[in-house]
Order: C-alpha cells, then structure tokens, then sequence
C-alpha cells in the first residue's frame, strides 16, 4: 500500500521531471532513426541521405547528442573523398567550412567501402519538435553509395538535460 499518492492531473512531461529533480547530464529521451534504402550521389554539394529523426526537447536548455553512422562506398573506377555532415532543420551544423563531420577517402581501382560516423553535441534552445538529417556530398562528382546494398544505417538523438 503507498504511503502518498501525487495526482499528476494536468502535469506537463517537463513539469513531472522537473519535480523530480534529474542530475545534470539526465538522459531524459532517446529517439532512432533508421535507413535501409541505399542512396547514391555524385553531388559535390550536400544533399540529404534520408537518414533523419526528429525530437522535440522536453526543456528549452536542453543538448541533443546526435550520433550517426552508416555504410558508404565509392565505385572501383573512381578515386574521390567523400564528405557527411549533420543538419538541424535547414542549418548545416558542421564546424568546418566545406569538410562536414567525416571524411572517407577512396582509391581508384578497387571497391571501396568503409563505415562513415559522426556526432555533435547541439544546443537547439527550443522545445519545438527539431530534426536532424545526415547530408552527404563527394569530393569530385564521382558517385558515392550510402547504406551500400540496404545496410541499415542509423542516426540516435539523446536529449540531456
């Protein structure tokens, strides 16, 4: 039998945790995005994979830990970089001007596949539903594969209060 109840009627969700009173650095919501398609690009300007998620911040001064990887491959006859980067909503996020999160480097004349990760810790201010999408780009117009063959890429979004 509880010693007390609380009647949490007409609570908010940040109101509720607020009361509990979580430490600085609390997890306070996980959110996953997935691709299993595979894209392709010869773009050297960025363009978006498909690999996205979307949270909306339970507290306005809340960080998004956003944590992506991915399979990507360039075709045997072509010897390119290629480039990922983050973008919250419209705003590339990436701390260099033209290199993104991730630079994979591929040779000419053999396949090349690697695995492409990234993260950034974001401070979006808002408590408005944000999303965040894994653009890519190549380095020379020669064709760049992403979830090569339909392997499962993945992009995680923690919200730490």
């Amino acid at each position: 039998m509880p010693l007390s109840t609380i009647d949490n009627t007409g609570l908010s969700q940040s109101q509720i945790l607020s009361a509990i009173n979580m430490p600085t650095g609390s997890v306070v919501q996980v959110v996953q995005g997935t691709l299993s398609l595979s894209f392709s690009t010869n773009s050297t300007s960025y363009v978006s994979t498909g690999l996205t998620a979307s949270i909306t911040p339970l507290f306005s001064t809340s960080k998004i830990l956003i944590m992506y990887n991915g399979s990507i491959a360039s075709s045997p006859s072509s010897g390119t970089n290629a480039f990922t980067t983050i973008y919250r909503n419209s705003t590339n996020l990436e701390i260099t001007s033209t290199r993104g999160f991730n630079e994979s480097n591929f040779l000419t004349g053999n396949y090349n596949g690697t695995c492409t990760t990234g993260s950034f810790l974001d401070s979006p201010s808002t408590t408005s539903s944000t999303t965040y999408t894994v653009y890519l780009k190549s380095g020379s117009s020669s064709t760049i594969l992403f979830a090569v063959d339909g392997a499962t890429a993945t992009i995680n979004l923690l919200e730490i209060r």
